[in-house]
This record gives C-alpha cells, structure tokens and sequence, in this order.
C-alpha cells in the first residue's frame, strides 16, 4: 500500500500526444503458461490503423510492473521489421509450464514474463529503458508511442487502467483499433486472440518456426529470436524451422555438434547471432563453412546444477545449401572489448531472467557472443596447459598480473575479466604446453562455448602459436645456521604405491627447491596402499620411499611423526586415509615425543615454569569437534631448536567441493563449504590462545592447505585476536598465490606465526602451480626463522 500512495494520481495526467491513427498496443496478454490457460507464453500484438506501413526499426515494447517499486525497472524487447497497414504485429514473452497451445510465429520474441493481472506496456521509439514510473512522468516522455495499463496498474493512460485481464483473458482495442489515450474506455477484456504479420492465429504456426513451404527457404526464426536477450531462450521447449547460418566449427568428440551464425546480425548487442547444434552421439555431416538451414528444438543445457545454461537446437535436421562460404567476422576479444565489472548480482539468486548488460559486464558481454566467432590476439597465458588439452589465458594484458606473468585473484570482487579458457577443435593437431607466462601468438578464433569447469571457452579452430617465455621452478636460499626453516607442502595424495618418478619429482622439490627445511609439514600422505579400501591406515611404507627418495636427491634423512586416522572418516580420496605428516631432520632439530596422542584424543596445553607444553606430541586438536567431521584433523608437534621449544600445527582444512562457481547463475555465488572452515579455523584460534595463556612468548607455526584465500572469513577467523599473522600478507601483492585455478593465481596455502616470531624471512616457492608438467597442484612455501632473535623479543 505504501508503493501505491506513493504514486498515486491527483489528477488526470495530459493525453499522450494526439490519439495514434497509426501505431498502437492492440492486445495485451500475460497468463500465458499460467494455471488454467491455453496459450502457453505471454504475448502483446501491436496493430496499425494506419494506411502505409509502420517502421519499428530500432523501436521496442516495454514492461513495468503494475505496482512499479524505487528498484523496478523497465524490461525491454526490442522490435525490428514493421507493421503493415491493417496489420498485426506479434511479440511474444516469456513462457509458463502450462497451456496446451503455442502462439502463432512470433514477429518479435522477449523473455519478459508479465504479469497476467497488471502491468503497462509501452511501445518506444527507441530501445533504451525507460525510467518513468508515474502517469505524469510517462506522459511527459516523447519516445512513448502508446501505453497500455492493465489491472490496477499505476501507470496507465486517461481515467484508469483496460481491466479484466486474467490467467484466462487478455485486453484488447476493437477491430478498428480505436485509441481515445484512455485505456479503459479503449480496451476490453476478452478470450486471448494473438494474430502476427502474417494473420497466423493460435494452431495456424508452431510458435517458433515455420514447419511448412520450401525446405530451402529460410523459415521466420533467426539465431537472435532463440538467443534472446536474457541468459535464457525466449523459445526454450520450441520448435524451430529452417533456421539459417553458417557453420562455424564442429566438434566430433564428446558433446558432438556444430555451430551455426547467422552473418545478418539485428541491431542489438544482446542477442547472440550463433548458437550450438547439438548432435548427441552422431558424427555432424556438416563443414566448416556450409550455409545450413536447422530445424530443430530449442533448449538450455545446463552442464551442472549451479552453472549457466548454453542454449542449443537439438534433434536437428539439416539442409545444406552451398559449401565454402566466407565465415562470418569474429567477435574481437580485447581490454577495449570487455567490461571491467565481472557479474550481475541477484542477491544470491538466479540472474537468467536479467536483461543482458553486454556493455557494463564480462560475463554477460561473453553471454551476448555465446555460439558466436571470437578471436584475440597475442594472449598470455594465465593457467596451464593440462591433461585435458586446455589452457587459460587473459585477452587483458594488464589485469592483474602477478610476478610471473598470472592473473592475480585478490578479493571476491577481482576474479579477471579477461580470463577465457582454450582448447582446439583439430582433433590431428598436439594441443601445446603451455605454462603460465607464455603467450598464444598471433591469432586464435573459433565459438564461443560454456562448460562447467571454466565457464565461458573459445573452441579454437585456429590456434595461436605457442612463445615460450622461460618460466622456470624457483629454489629458495638454504637457511643459515641459527635459522629455523619449517616448510608446508601438499603432496596430493601421495601413496607408496605411486610410480617412482612422482616420488622423486616432490623428493627434488623438497630437496633441491626447498632447499631442505628442517621441518616439512606435508599434506595428502595416503596410508601404504593408497586407494585400496581395505582398512590399512598406517603410511611407514609411503613415508620410507618419500624419505628415501628426499635423501636421494640430496637432502637429509629425515625422521617422520604422524597420527593415523581412523579407516575412512578424515575425508580425501575414499580408502586413501590422507593426514598430515611431520619430517623433521634430527642433525638440527629434535622433537619432543609425549604419549597418548592417538585418532580420536585430543591433544591439549599445560603451563609449567620452563612455559607451554603438549600433553600430547604429536597430537590432535579436538577429533572429536563436528568441525572435524569427515575432515582432516589439525596435526601439532612441539619441536627444539637451539634450545628454544617451537609449536608446529600442521593443517589441511575441508576443500571447496560444493561452493557454487565464480561464473555460474547464482549471484553472489554461496561459498557454503566456508561454513566448515571457519568452525575449523575457529577450533585451531582457540588452540593458539591456550599456548599463547600458558606463555605469551610461545612460537608457533600455523601451517598447511587451508583451501581458502587469505581475504577469506576462514582466515580472518583463524587470526581472531592477532593471535597469528599471515605471512603471505606480508610478500608484495603480485606474489601472494600457492595455486592456480581456472586461469585465477590465488592463495590456498598459508605459513601464520605466533607473536613471539618476530624475525623471520618468508617465501612462496614457485614450482607447480604455473606449470603444464606439475608434481602436485599446490606450491610449497617456507619460513626461517630467527629463533635466537625471537627469544628476546
């Protein structure tokens, strides 16, 4: 009540111009698809009384709300082709799932769904939205031709709104198409009788093609009517008739299919010219280059339950007219090209239904080319090459670049527009190996394609030439004598029945790269028969070959401490039983052994006058917490260094399996994996506190994969109270990533440290992430420390 004595009219507003001998809004309908209705998609018909034609090129029909709130907007449908003198002129809007009857061949498709009740609908000269939102205002607004109120709405021409309208009834003007500015004197309510410009009625057309006349003729639905300018098909569960394109690239394994474009493109940016024929199991007929006509069903694929949809035409046929003919021009895909904003929001919700904002974001300038030619040039590549055959790259070369040549993902806000992923659809060709920092020279082109991993994708039909810009592994410095150096390192799922070159390739890294640190908190240590699910949980096998290949390379014979889970409930491969391990090189550092620490004990501190000890060591924290359910349990070890007690609390929190995906419909996307994490987090601040109550002066490490960024509400919750500093907060801006996913450097592994760590030299070590030929996915990092220094301070 309160929007509606917000506008409400004192008076009668001035006429909308003089009554149109022309132009005018002849029948509006919303219930379509509604309980109880027999068409099955809304619709309004505009009609000209005039007596030449009506160009609607560049104008369009509108919709508000009847009941317009400060955050309505106008929807908008644009119009092209023209009304004929007499004529009708047939838009059709969203559908319903019900209804029994399609409408005529639409002149003109939408995806507005209206209100069967009460609403207005304007016909503009134009097609930007309008913003008025009272009778007065619209009034005053010289790009209105007509305006038709129905229901209760508040913005309406004359004394009130045309009333009547209903799941079942639409308003309409009489035969005459009388207009007097008043609708409701001007149209009744009445049965639903939709006719286009060719007089078609309701069962004289398929609602969406055109199943009869020549079969090489073009039929009346172009790629733009079915793209539509939302994220879903106007015509979605249609069926299409001879509609035209040229092929563009076919894809001949998995999803097979092809792509078609049309090369007359309408004049809006919105609207996608090509669209992906899905073939299913058959090897496409098709070339690249044929001028096809498809008939086919309209439908959205969604490749998962929280992605975007790609919109396809499938149980195709098709009609080949010529071979050979020049590809429509590739989209460009450039820093000029693309918005700066990634996403709209809709508040967590779907944003499907959204009008595209081609010009104001990534995503939807990347929705309005769906299907269609891209093509960028000289691209550097932000994420490796895989065993997939795919890569990632920037098409914006100044996006957030880390040190080494990455796209930097620095807060929720920031994921880089620029980013696409590649792969080729030359199934002859070796697809190149690629790693971060090289660059695809000169230019590739191919559709535009959606999946679930990734998002938006160029099908590259010409692939850019690989430039090898030297990317090499680093190797961080040997501590110095006084120096601590307590490294983290997930191994993913390291077993001792892996082949011998793993082994060695992560032995090398922590030999040779790490440089040998005198404690190594691994991550992803499998039992001794990896996989196998037969209730072994101990790892002394896997740990011999890894210590045993470390020494090969170089490094110390280190010791090992860890506590085996109980036979499937830390989470991680089925059967493997992953934890968290300890190595430690006793020729620096000793570990201090307490009994007692076992799966399911918690380990705990006690204060004595030499200051904090574990009753446990190693031990868990709290295995018996719901924050540990089917997760690993934090691993803590109380080591000596120079006479000087050292706490390592080694870590690897829940993954993000199940957090909706940065490019998906659901906006902002829920992130509900973080709900464990932050209990996790919570449970090892609360450990720190207890060593930090037993002695302020206690050093501690806080280490591992915490499968969260460092802007994370886990990692805030984890230093609550600056019990601990993230160290990775301490390297520059374009050096803080351990990982890199979907073309995005982000940080999911930290090294944090106790107040009393006060001199200390940190370093992420770059050997995996960046590369096509990785060890693990993650990079280790390292922290020496200065015990000495510390003691006093």
């Amino acid at each position: 009540m309160g929007v509606a004595s917000a506008f409400a009219i004192t008076s009668l507003p001035p006429a909308y111009a003089t009554p149109s001998a022309t132009a005018v809004i002849s029948e509006v309908y919303g219930g379509g698809g509604n309980s109880g209705a027999t068409l099955t998609r809304d619709f309004v018909e505009l009609g000209n009384a005039g007596s030449a034609a009506y160009d609607l090129a560049g104008y369009s029909v509108q919709y508000l709300p009847g009941a317009p709130s400060a955050s309505s907007l106008w929807q908008v449908t644009a119009l092209s082709g023209s009304v004929a003198p007499g004529g009708r002129f047939l838009v059709a809007e969203a559908a319903g799932t019900g209804g029994s009857t399609a409408l005529p061949t639409a002149d003109a498709t939408g995806s507005v769904a209206m209100s069967a009740t009460s609403g207005t609908i304007a016909l503009v000269s134009g097609t930007t939205a309008l913003t008025c939102k009272t009778a007065a205002d619209c009034a005053a607004d010289g790009r209105i031709v007509d305006l038709v109120g129905y229901g209760s709405a508040l913005v309406r021409e004359g004394s009130g709104p045309a009333t009547g309208a209903s799941n079942t009834a639409a308003v309409a003007r009489g035969a005459a198409l009388g207009d007097t500015d008043d609708n409701a004197a001007d149209l009744t309510a009445g049965t639903p009788s939709p006719v286009n410009s060719a007089g078609q009625t309701p069962g004289s057309g398929d609602g969406g093609g055109d199943g009869g006349g020549d079969p090489t003729t073009p039929g009346t639905v172009r790629v733009h009517d079915i793209q539509g300018t939302t994220r879903l098909s106007p015509l979605a569960g249609q069926t299409v008739s001879r509609v035209p394109g040229i092929v563009t690239g076919v894809r001949t394994t998995g999803s097979k299919g092809y792509w078609i474009q049309d090369p007359a493109a309408d004049a809006d940016s919105r609207t996608s010219e090509g669209v992906f024929v899905y073939t299913g199991s058959a090897t496409p007929t098709v070339g690249v280059g044929d001028s096809v006509l498809v008939s086919g069903k309209v439908s959205e694929y969604y490749p998962s339950s929280t992605s975007q949809s790609v919109t396809e035409l499938t149980a195709p046929t098709a009609t080949v007219l010529s071979g050979g003919n020049a590809l429509p021009a590739a989209v460009a895909l450039s820093a000029a090209d693309v918005p700066a904003a990634y996403i709209p929001t809709a508040g967590g919700g779907s944003i499907e239904s959204l009008a595209l904002e081609p010009a104001v974001y990534a995503q939807d300038f990347y929705e309005s080319t769906e299907g269609m030619r891209v093509a960028f040039s000289d691209a550097r590549v932000v994420g490796a090459s895989d065993a997939y055959g795919e890569l990632w790259v920037t098409v914006k070369p100044d996006e957030n670049v880390t040190t080494r040549g990455g796209t930097l993902y620095s807060s929720y806000d920031q994921p880089g527009t620029g980013r696409l992923e590649v792969m080729s659809l030359d199934t002859t060709a070796s697809f190149p190996s690629a790693d971060v920092g090289d660059e695809l020279s000169g230019t590739t082109t191919g559709p535009l394609d959606y999946s679930t991993y990734g998002g938006y994708n160029v099908q590259a039909t010409q692939l850019g030439t690989l430039v090898d810009n030297g990317l090499k592994p680093e190797v961080t410095r040997r501590q110095k004598g006084d120096e601590l150096a307590v490294a983290t390192y997930n191994v993913e799922n390291l077993d001792a029945l892996d082949a011998q070159e793993k082994i060695d390739r992560l032995a090398h890294g922590v030999a040779v790269n790490l440089n040998s640190p005198d404690v190594v908190a691994l991550e992803e240590i499998q039992d001794d028969n990896g996989a196998t699910n037969d209730g072994t949980v101990t790892s002394e096998a896997t740990l011999k070959r890894f210590t045993d290949a470390i020494r090969a390379a170089g490094g110390p014979r280190y010791q090992w401490r860890y506590i085996a889970p109980t036979d499937n409930q830390d989470g991680g491969e089925p059967g493997g039983n992953i934890r968290q391990v300890f190595l430690f090189n006793p020729k620096r550092v000793s570990f201090t052994d307490r009994a007692g620490g076992d799966a399911v004990t918690a380990t705990s501190v006690v204060k004595t006058r030499q200051g904090a000890k574990l009753t446990a060591s190693p031990g868990r924290i709290d295995p018996a917490s719901d924050a540990w359910d089917n997760s690993r349990k934090p691993l803590v070890g109380e080591f000596v260094f120079h006479g000087e007690t050292v706490f390592v609390i080694a870590n690897h929190f829940t993954s993000k399996g199940g957090d909706q995906p940065l490019h998906g419909r659901y906006q902002p996307p829920s992130r509900s994996s973080e709900t464990q994490r932050q209990a996790q987090a919570a449970e090892v601040n609360t450990f720190v506190k207890s060593l930090l109550a037993a002695d302020r002066n206690a050093k501690t490490v806080v280490l591992g994969d915490l499968n969260d960024y460092e802007f994370s509400r886990t990692v805030t919750t984890l230093t609550d109270g600056k019990v601990l500093k993230p160290l990775i907060t301490t390297l520059p801006a374009a050096e803080r990533y351990t990982y890199v996913y979907d073309g995005n450097s982000q940080t999911l592994d930290h090294i944090l440290t106790s107040p009393a760590v006060t001199h200390y030299d940190y370093d992420v070590v770059h050997i995996n992430a960046e590369f096509a030929d990785q060890a693990s996915d993650h990079d280790p990092q390292v922290v020496r420390i200065d015990v000495s220094r510390c003691r006093r301070g």
